[in-house]
């Protein structure tokens, strides 16, 4: 396949280096430094148990490359509109667009300009970053993606992506019911970085806290209802499982919001945690522990430092 990457960070990054490595002529779309850095030496990927570098193609104007046959789309969401211009001169009629971006409605801007019938919406679930320019960094045995069309289609073209996913080694799963696979990783995210971003403390240093506990798990119950009013069918559990996974596996995870509000970066509170909140009232659903966040961080949302 021939596949552009916009957003070449930590997700993009490394999943763009994996297909690479199996053959597929990639586009890294990247910027300063990292550009570079890509351009001179590679894109070195770095994991617990191997190292390798690939050599790709790297631009900031991948519209010189030509029509591609997916685009992976990972910029942040507050880039969304930038890159979409950007990569317009890429998508032709049978180019097929996978966004894995954060939040649960960030794929309708990509519909509104390219049509339903080239959109992909899905999750990733990778724990990556980048380590220094061109230098991709992954931990952990994660690596998973699971994507399909909003309307539940399982198209021929999304076959092909699956295919070619699971050959690179990254387990790929084509799913019927993409939203409710959205949603459900939307509560853990939303939650966990709302909560830990607005604290200004790591989740495990919170959960040894009187309160916090019970903060968490009221942030997460908004979520869920907003979800069920909208006719997401999640399951009955949904907080009490994520709760679990957040207290077993994650305790000491730094949401990326969290290490953005402390770097002075952007923030991705409209696609977090705004979300809820803009939902809750089309719905008239009160949704105060996510609205008193969203105040707490709103400042914060261009940058600047705390």
């Amino acid at each position: 396949m021939k596949i552009t990457v916009v957003g070449s960070g930590g997700v993009g990054g490394f999943f763009g280096g994996m297909l690479a490595r199996a053959g597929h002529e990639v586009l890294f779309v990247a910027r300063g430094e990292h550009l570079d850095a890509i351009r001179t030496n590679g894109l070195k990927l770095v994991r617990d148990n191997e190292e390798f570098i690939v050599y790709p193609d790297a631009t900031d104007n991948p519209g010189l490359n030509g029509v591609s046959d997916l685009v992976l789309f990972t910029v942040k969401t507050y880039d969304s509109k930038v890159a979409i211009n950007i990569v317009k001169d890429t998508i032709g009629e049978n180019t097929r667009i996978l966004t894995l971006q954060n939040g649960v409605d960030s794929y309708r801007e990509l519909e509104r300009v390219f049509g339903s019938e080239r959109v992909l919406t899905g999750a990733a679930y990778v724990e990556s970053k980048i380590d220094s320019p061109g230098l991709i960094k992954q931990t952990g045995d994660i690596v998973r993606i699971v994507f399909g069309k909003t309307d539940g289609k399982l198209t021929r073209e999304a076959k092909v992506i699956e295919e070619g996913l699971n050959k690179a080694g990254i387990r790929a799963e084509l799913s019927a019911n993409v939203l409710e696979t959205l949603w459900t990783k939307f509560i853990f995210i939303a939650s966990v970085a709302g909560v830990s971003a607005a604290c200004r403390t790591r989740l495990g240093v919170l959960m040894k806290m009187g309160g916090y506990k019970e903060l968490l798990i009221g942030t997460m119950k908004e979520i869920e209802g907003v979800a069920r009013q909208k006719g997401i069918c999640l399951d009955s559990d949904v907080v009490e499982r994520t709760m679990a996974y957040v207290t077993e596996a994650v305790k000491d995870i730094m949401a990326s919001m969290h290490l953005d509000l402390e770097k002075g970066r952007k923030l991705e509170l409209e696609a977090l945690n705004g979300t809820v909140v803009r939902m809750g009232r089309e719905m008239g659903i009160a949704t105060p522990l996510n609205e008193t966040i969203y105040l707490v961080l709103k400042p914060f949302e261009w940058g600047g430092r705390v």
